[in-house]
């Protein structure tokens, strides 16, 4: 790997986005898992996908923390693979592996209540019943989600992003190939219908983990950091500082996750065609922030390396490199929901289903305003992604709390109901928190050799 200290601004740009590229496609592999599943849900109706919204927003609650830890990770292997520190790589990373477990069998107990959940949080009791269903299969697949999380940040962080792009195509490919059979009992599987898109997720996951593992084990370049020798060994120092990076990152993208579901949760309120034309809108929106996500973890991964090799300048420009090309995809992003906003929302439904053109005259509003926040929401995934590759985690949750729910939450509220703009006020709200947040993460950034964030007696001047 070239040497991060010699490389020009030009050169940074080149090598996040050969980094980048990989994960940005690995990103939005893993989100066509949520589209085919909401696509082929919304081919059983509008209930369905309604249900299935609620669902998804559940179950990606709880991913959520996985995904924090995993972003955790990252910064801590790629800082011990710039100091040449193989056993802090090793420690790094079987550590963050048995956190991710330990997460995933906590996390069955809320799972296996989303029905009740719901009902307390106003939801039609309908609609409540079949995400229940859904979800009393689809829980058991966090548990190989989550250990897939860890390997991807173990790879991602060695600059192996390739295979990270394999693997999440791979559980792609099986997620949509078992959903088209039990969802609709096709290749001579029962059809099962909700219950048959939640038995997909779980068999695509434990495969695409076991065919993961396999991977990592089998690698050359991982052979030397010996991962999965003497597994059951605890080190509770390596542990207690995965916890003190990755809850905070996890609270901090829980944070963020938690606006949009509480936005599901409020449109919800509205009805079932709302909440449907919600669900299309969040799940095109997201594929467009795949982009800027996958850009960030590349952005974590070279700061943090920067910062290992003792390197002030070299943060900076792995920082504003990977900050100059989100936004530039982001304003592809945002054209392309302004110009093709029909098209796009008619992918996810049946052309003969009655309730067609009040669900698309219903998303289509909330694609514009998508479209609008698309460049802040981009700048405030990498303005953190930057500030965890110098382990700067803790303030970030603050702005994240008082962005997106302090900001976020009340604007959308406010202009959702008492200024009767409904939908389109709730997506409102959402762009006001991801533009507060933007502008906090990335001067807190631009601001960090005052801050102290960098790593202290290490950086040359």
């Amino acid at each position: 790997m070239t040497d991060i200290s010699k490389l020009t601004f030009a050169g940074h740009l080149k090598a996040t986005l050969v980094l980048g590229a990989p994960l940005v496609a690995a990103q939005l592999s893993q989100m066509l898992i949520g589209v085919v599943d909401t696509i082929m849900l919304g081919w059983l109706g509008t209930e369905e996908l309604a249900a299935g919204t609620l669902a998804f927003q559940a179950f990606f609650i709880c991913l959520i923390f996985g995904i924090g830890f995993g972003a955790g990770m990252m910064p801590l292997i790629a800082g011990a693979l710039g100091a040449d520190n193989p056993q802090e790589v090793r420690r790094a990373t079987r550590m963050g592996l048995w956190a991710l477990l330990g997460l995933g069998l906590v996390l069955q107990l809320p799972l296996w209540f989303t029905g009740e959940l719901l009902l307390l949080l106003g939801q039609d009791p309908l609609l409540a019943q079949l995400a229940e269903g859904y979800m009393r299969i689809a829980q058991w697949s966090l548990i190989p989600a989550l250990m897939i999380i860890g390997l991807r940040a173990f790879l991602t962080s060695i600059e192996r992003p390739n295979a990270v792009l394999g693997i999440t195509i791979f559980t792609a490919i099986l997620n949509g190939v078992f959903n088209y059979a039990f969802i609709f009992g096709n290749f001579g599987a029962p059809r099962l219908e909700m219950q048959g898109a939640a038995v997909a997720t779980l068999l695509a996951n434990v495969l695409a983990f076991l065919a993961a593992f396999a991977y990592v084990a089998w690698l050359k370049e991982a052979k030397p950091y010996a991962l999965f020798t003497r597994f059951w060994r605890p080190d509770w120092p390596a542990l207690s500082e995965t916890f003190r990076i990755g809850v905070p990152v996890s609270l901090t993208i829980f944070a963020e996750a938690g606006l949009f579901s509480a936005a599901s949760l409020m449109i919800g309120w509205l009805g079932t065609v709302p909440l449907a034309a919600h669900g299309i809108a969040l799940q095109i929106a997201s594929i467009a922030f795949m982009i800027p996500m996958g850009l960030s973890q590349a952005g974590s991964v070279r700061v943090g390396r920067a910062a290992g090799a003792g390197d002030r300048r070299a943060i900076g420009r792995a920082g504003h490199a990977t900050l100059l090309l989100a936004l530039i995809f982001a304003v592809a992003s945002a054209l392309v929901m302004l110009v093709y906003p029909d098209a796009l929302v008619m992918l996810f439904l049946d052309a003969d289903d009655a309730s067609l053109p009040a669900v698309v005259a219903y998303a289509v509003p909330l694609l514009w305003t998508a479209a609008a926040f698309q460049l802040v929401d981009s700048a405030q995934a990498v303005g953190a992604g930057n500030l965890r590759g110098l382990k700067d985690t803790k303030i970030p949750l603050v702005i994240a709390v008082i962005s997106y729910w302090g900001v976020g939450l009340s604007v959308a509220y406010i202009f959702a109901f008492p200024a009767g703009l409904g939908g389109v006020g709730v997506w409102s709200g959402l762009a006001a928190g991801l533009g507060v947040a933007a502008i906090l993460l990335n001067s807190r950034f631009e601001r960090r050799d005052r801050l102290n964030l960098t790593p202290e007696g290490q950086l040359a001047h």
